[in-house]
């Protein structure tokens, strides 16, 4: 018999190689990895959701173990939409889908407003699992370049005008890959320039919660209502192996559409798992848990910037995040990010280049570190072992 595959899935990915290499690369535990986006796993709160499974199971575990609604677990989205009410966003549980994982959410949004040729917008670097699910739906990307507050506000204006995109997708809190977030005044902006247009703002803030030092910034969904598509995951405040994630828009058409999608696909988010996070968070102080996550990344992200400027070459510079999971690192001029990758894992440290966050630039001697799984010996280890090979590639230049 000859396979034959669809032309979806034979196209190139580009992103794919690099997200399987990061998967395998957490897989060995013989490697300081500085790659993958892995929160830490003393962070867990295992013997709470263990209570929690128990108590889910004992009070309805037929319910539990029973097909459900597409929508998801109804106190669960009551939850959600209560803390959104609490930062000035006005949004209802009807308006909130719960996904299998941020992820799925992607696939979704794509599903519903990209046809083949449609143009969106992305920052550029942008969140490598993101540009992949968008190629999939054979998107026409238009990039936005990044600044140290936020997308460069002329080339979102002018991306506008030129392409009317679909949509913005956008991390503008602790931004993946860089660490990066968007300022008041970039936001107000932006959020001024997209009022005139049809274009929607997607915002994802897998890591909004977890600000360690500095001022919250104003969410997209409080400055542009119904022109904002909000993204949310339990992945990095509870646990990712739960698959926990949200969309929430206003805009009933729209959630309508997205939910006819998602029924089509998966039925609906494991049912499980949702009833056993709302027992989670009834009985248990999520923002006491979240200042835990938020005191050990702090420390863990001033002990690798302390280490980077201890053992890295003068000629290096990198991002100084608030919050969230990343440091974005500039190699000196002439050195190659994929070759840094390359003899970094034969020294035993693992880096993800910067190639993959792209859309279309290549050779920018950028690669991403991730602080938040790596003890504080493996870090100061890691970076020494790095700053070495960097040192290393200089001198053969």
């Amino acid at each position: 018999m000859k396979l034959r595959l669809s032309k979806r899935a034979l196209q190139e990915d580009f992103q794919g190689d690099f997200v399987k290499m990061m998967l395998e690369v957490a897989a060995k535990g013989n490697l300081i990895s500085f790659a993958g986006g892995l929160p830490n796993p003393s962070s867990f709160p295992v013997e709470a959701v263990k209570e929690a499974c128990i108590k889910v199971l004992s009070n309805n575990g037929a319910g539990a173990l029973q097909y459900n609604s597409v929508d998801g677990y109804l106190p669960l989205r009551e939850f959600i939409a209560n803390r959104y009410k609490k930062s000035g966003i006005n949004l209802e549980a009807k308006d909130i889908v719960i996904t299998n994982g941020s992820q799925q959410a992607l696939d979704i949004i794509s599903s519903v407003l990209v046809d083949a040729g449609d143009n969106i917008m992305l920052e550029d670097p942008s969140y490598l699992a993101a540009l992949q699910t968008f190629h999939l739906y054979n998107a026409n990307i238009q990039t936005v370049n990044l600044k140290e507050d936020g997308a460069d506000v002329e080339e979102v204006k002018n991306v506008i005008e030129k392409y009317n995109p679909k949509f913005f997708y956008s991390i503008p809190t602790f931004q993946n890959p860089t660490g990066i977030t968007y300022t008041n005044e970039v936001r107000e902006k932006i959020a001024n320039i997209v009022k005139k247009s049809d274009t929607f703002f997607v915002e994802d803030n897998p890591y909004g919660e977890l600000r360690f030092k500095g001022e919250h910034q104003n969410s997209f969904g409080k400055l542009l209502g119904e022109q904002a598509i909000l993204l949310g995951t339990f992945s990095k405040t509870v646990a990712p192996g739960l698959r926990l994630g949200w969309i929430a828009s206003p805009v009933k058409e729209l959630v309508t559409k997205m939910k006819e999608y998602k029924q089509l696909v998966d039925m609906h988010t494991n049912i499980f798992s949702q009833m056993v996070v709302a027992e989670y968070l009834k009985n248990n102080d999520y923002d006491e848990h979240i200042k835990t996550i938020i005191d050990l990344y702090g420390k863990q992200c001033n002990c690798m910037l302390e280490c980077l400027d201890k053992y890295m070459p003068k000629d290096m510079h990198w991002t100084h995040p608030e919050g969230g999971m990343f440091i974005w690192a500039t190699l000196p001029k002439g050195l190659d990010a994929i070759e840094l990758g390359k003899r970094a894992t034969e020294a035993g440290v693992a880096v993800t280049a910067g190639e993959p966050f792209y859309e279309r630039k290549r050779g920018e001697g950028t690669f991403r570190l991730n602080y938040t799984n790596s003890s504080f010996e493996n870090i100061d280890k890691g970076i020494s072992i790095l700053a070495k090979v960097i040192e290393d590639m200089k001198k053969s230049q």
